[in-house]
């Protein structure tokens, strides 16, 4: 009885030391890469509404995470924390802050890349993985700024790979991959890390009834984020705005089946360039919250906004074929008159990926 008593606390023993060095290890490649781990504030244009007929313009806040990609100064985050800001400043572990440029936007994703309009000396850049190597019961470790709290750590497994339906001729299939670490609201945007260290996905969002983490969260695959952003250099407009149809389409007076009623145009954007207006008056139609009096979109490229899927996947195809120097037109109902837009997108460097002796690096 004795030896088995001796046994059973050696065994006990081994599996606290086990335990112990997993949480030192975690902690090492924590500490290795928390400096690559950034807090992204955003402002944007809002409107509230006073009285009947009368609103204010408000600045509206947001706040997400997001990772050092590049020593040259790019930074990877969620398209739905930056698509519409007029302003993005991103803030470093050690307190300084630089603004930044978004360059790349893939909604589809929910992936955004951003550029620093100033590279510090001592940056430091996460190690991208390969997410098709990542098996479901894998650990891994999220680190962001949940509600706001930057550069907390959360654990869990990968619960899940999720690809979503191809649309149109999309030859990339949008992966995200789910996990059980705890995600909140400002999480968004932020790493999803391997054992390793290394970089396989990009947080976006995550399904519950609470508001809060229920163990469903959701992260864009590394390998989605880079082919879309970084070998495609998917086309940021900058636009956010709410498909007319139907009934809804006939009230704002749409000389067609369809039109895109601008909602929010982000400052020095494609769009803003474009000189189109966003709404301006918040109302409520059938439940849903709008901005009115803004531009709507009748066609682009020549092509009209359409319910016919085709004409929509063209539409979806042309967009995706744009890239610095490309002339884009846009034709508009605005004030009840069609007004022609264009302009030629700018050029903005980004450095090219390779893969390299088991990693990646830019060159």
């Amino acid at each position: 009885m004795r030896y088995k008593i001796l046994f059973s606390l050696f065994m006990v023993s081994l599996l606290g030391l086990t335990t112990v060095s997993e949480a030192k290890s975690l902690s090492k490649v924590f500490k290795q890469v928390n400096p690559a781990v950034v807090v992204i504030l955003t402002k944007e244009r809002g409107y509230s509404k006073l009285h009947p007929g009368e609103t204010i313009t408000v600045t509206k806040g947001g706040l997400g995470s997001g990772v050092v990609i590049s020593e040259d100064g790019l930074v990877m985050t969620s398209a739905h924390v930056v698509h519409v800001a007029d302003e993005v400043s991103v803030h470093f572990f050690d307190g300084s802050r630089v603004m930044a440029k978004v360059i790349s936007s893939a909604n589809q994703a929910d992936v955004a890349l951003l550029k620093l309009e100033q590279v510090p000396d001592d940056l430091v850049a996460a190690d991208l993985g390969d997410s098709d190597k990542v098996s479901i019961g894998d650990e891994i470790f999220v680190v962001g700024a949940p509600y706001g709290v930057d550069h907390t750590l959360t654990v869990g497994h990968i619960s899940g790979r999720r690809t979503s339906k191809i649309v149109c001729n999309q030859l990339v299939p949008v992966e995200f991959l789910q996990t059980d670490a705890a995600i909140n609201k400002g999480n968004s945007g932020g790493p999803l890390f391997n054992m390793d260290g290394k970089l396989i996905g990009i947080v976006s969002h995550i399904l519950s009834q609470s508001g809060g983490s229920e163990g469903l969260g959701f992260a864009a695959s590394i390998n989605t984020a880079k082919e879309l952003l970084l070998r495609q250099k998917t086309f940021w407009s900058g636009l956010e705005a709410y498909f007319l149809s139907g009934d809804l389409a006939r009230a704002f007076n749409v000389p067609q089946e369809a039109g895109l009623l601008i909602q929010r145009v982000a400052n020095d954007s494609p769009g803003h360039y474009l000189g189109i207006e966003p709404g301006n008056i918040p109302v409520k139609i059938g439940g849903q919250r709008l901005l009115i009096g803004g531009d709507i979109v009748l066609a682009i490229q020549g092509v009209p906004v359409s319910t016919d899927y085709e004409t929509t996947c063209d539409i979806r195809e042309t967009m995706g074929g744009l890239s610095a120097g490309s002339r884009i037109d846009l034709t508009v109902l605005r004030g009840g008159k069609i007004v022609k837009l264009s302009t030629t997108l700018p050029y903005v460097p980004v450095p090219e990926l390779h893969k390299k002796n088991g990693g990646y690096r830019f060159e």
